[in-house]
Order: C-alpha cells, then structure tokens, then sequence
C-alpha cells in the first residue's frame, strides 16, 4: 500500500512538474480579455505551419523550462498562425485572412508584422497593448531569455539593449 501511495505521489509530482514547462499559450481574443484583469506585456509568436525555423523554435526555445516558466510568470504568450483563416476583432476591428495567389495571410498578423512576412516573427507589446518590438527569425533558448528579461525591465527606457545584454547573466546551462 505503501509503494503504491508513493509511485502515485511520485507521478503526480513528475506530472505537475512537466506541466509547468509549457507555455500556456492563448488566443489573442483571450490575452486581450486577461490584460484586463491581470495587465502584462504580450509575447506573441507568430508562425506558419510550413516553417522549419518556426518548428525548431518550439522544439529548442519555447520548449525550455526556463523560458517556459519565465514567459508564463511574466507575459501573455500568444500563438498566431501567421496564415490563419479565423478572423480576430480587436479595438471594433475585425482582421481577416487574405487570400494572395496559392497562400495568403491574415491581416492581424501582418500588421503586427509591419508587412513583412517572415517567419518565425516574435512581437512584444507593453501591457498597454502598444507595440514594443518586432523581432524577426528564430531566438535561441539564452537569446530568448535575454530578449523576455529586457522587456520587463523597468528602466528599459534608460537602459539600451547593448549595455543590457553585455551585463545580462543566463540562468540556462548548455
């Protein structure tokens, strides 16, 4: 009975911990809705489901329990096909895919974007919902880390990147 009771706390345990090192990701309808009530940055990960860098990102950095763990304590994580047919009403707006030759993409997204459709695309916005940076192509683990920590920095208005980076300790062992 003993070793039973034992291997289920054991399990519980493991399974508690593997949860906690995914990224909850949201909808953007439902990150909006949260910033209402709990105001943080939005990390958005834009992707397209043909993108080799896209998949490695979520293989390599997203898949990190350090930045997992970081990215649910101090962001709204969003996931936004790039390509995606579902429309999105934001700010009495309702944004669209767009059909353009074999593909296409979705409005929303490509004006987080700026227009340029590169992906993997990770957009950062102030928990005013205001855009803080586009950051294009694909974001190891430790850059990651480095990218997330900046952008909840309080005097990031003072501080530029270059002095940040250069003093910015990772806690991911390689």
């Amino acid at each position: 009975m003993k070793k039973n009771f034992l291997l289920l706390a054991m399990l519980t345990f493991m399974w508690n911990i593997s949860a906690q090192e995914k990224v909850a990701w949201l909808s953007f309808e439902k990150a909006v809705e949260l910033n209402k009530k709990n105001p943080k940055p939005f990390l958005i990960d834009i992707y397209a489901d043909w993108c080799g860098w896209c998949k490695k990102m979520d293989r390599d950095t997203y898949a990190n329990p350090i930045i997992a763990d970081y990215i649910n304590k101090n962001y709204h994580p969003v996931k936004m096909d790039g390509e995606g047919k579902k429309p999105i009403t934001y700010k009495e707006y309702t944004f669209k895919y767009k059909s353009e030759g074999r593909s296409g993409y979705h409005e929303l997204t490509a004006l987080l974007m700026n227009g340029k459709l590169s992906y993997p695309m990770t957009i950062i916005l102030s928990k005013e919902e205001k855009l803080l940076d586009r950051i294009p192509g694909y974001l190891p683990p430790k850059k990651m880390e480095m990218v997330l920590a900046y952008f909840i920095r309080k005097d990031r208005k003072t501080k530029k990147w270059g002095e940040f980076s250069k003093n910015f300790k990772s806690n991911i062992q390689e």
